[in-house]
């Protein structure tokens, strides 16, 4: 295993770590405390009592379930999509050859330096003309849109990584181009998924503008917007809020943990493809 040696690295490192894992500490903590704990006698601290009523609170006295099960719906049916059409798409340009397949990458590439901010009105005029606004698809699509560019790019860099002759072996006994696509292919740039699983889901479970412009429904609110409005209608109860955000946090700390070693794979799968 590789440590580093020098003290001032390590020192380094291990103020790096706590600074990172203290908001996390800081969230948990706030929302096991009172009002008076929070913003009195101990803000910063471990609570003194456990106070797992606020988690029943924010639970019970604020939709936390609708909000959550429509975070869950858009943020996975926003991967799949994603991943799916970025997959194919990647896997077209970087190992086949067709007419103006350069120019089709680098006009999905371009989807990268668009702003949000820009396109907010034209997108809310084009969801209401297609009959989507108030509906799931109304950010499902525009999220699918959103991560395509990213994604496309992730998956072509690893697809050209990887040695044409795997694929000609697999012409040469006999598979199809779906077959070597789905049985060599797929599993080599697994890693490359888990990681893009990762960044896709977190964008659209974080995602709030769009969705701020796009929803006005209350049952179709995901949980950004649900903690908006829960700032504004429980103003007094924080302990609740911390709940409710600790609540909110919890799906993609889940999702790094299932993916966090597939990710860091990612970062030599290459080499090893070469290898």
């Amino acid at each position: 295993m590789f440590k580093l040696k020098h003290p001032v690295s390590n020192l380094m490192i291990w103020l790096y770590a706590l600074l990172s894992i203290y908001p996390l500490f800081w969230m948990i903590a706030y929302s096991l405390k009172d009002n008076n704990e929070i913003f009195v006698t101990n803000p910063f601290g471990f609570p003194a009592h456990f106070r797992f009523e606020n988690y029943v609170t924010a639970w019970k006295s604020f939709n936390v379930p609708q909000y959550f099960t429509n975070s869950v719906i858009v943020s996975i049916a926003t991967v799949v999509g994603s991943l799916s059409l970025a997959v194919l798409f990647a896997y077209a340009v970087a190992r086949m050859k067709w007419r103006l397949s350069g120019a089709a990458r680098v006009y999905m590439t371009i989807g990268m330096f668009v702003p949000v901010q820009v396109i907010m009105i034209p997108l809310a005029i084009l969801m209401r003309d297609f009959h989507l606004a108030n509906s799931y698809a109304t950010l499902i699509v525009p999220y699918i849109a959103f991560n395509l560019s990213f994604a496309t790019l992730v998956f072509y860099g690893f697809f050209r990584s990887i040695p044409v002759e795997l694929e000609e072996s697999a012409c040469i006994d006999g598979a199809s181009i779906y077959r070597a696509f789905f049985s060599i292919m797929l599993p080599i740039i697994r890693p490359a998924v888990a990681t893009m699983i990762i960044f896709v889901f977190l964008a659209a479970w974080n995602e709030f503008p769009i969705a701020l412009i796009l929803i006005t429904k209350e049952s179709l609110k995901t949980l950004p917007l649900g903690l908006l409005f829960f700032q504004g209608q429980f103003t007094t109860d924080w302990g609740a809020m911390g709940a409710a955000m600790t609540i909110a946090s919890l799906p993609t700390l889940l999702m790094y943990m299932l993916f966090s070693e597939q990710v860091e794979n990612a970062l030599t799968v290459g080499s090893a493809v070469k290898g």
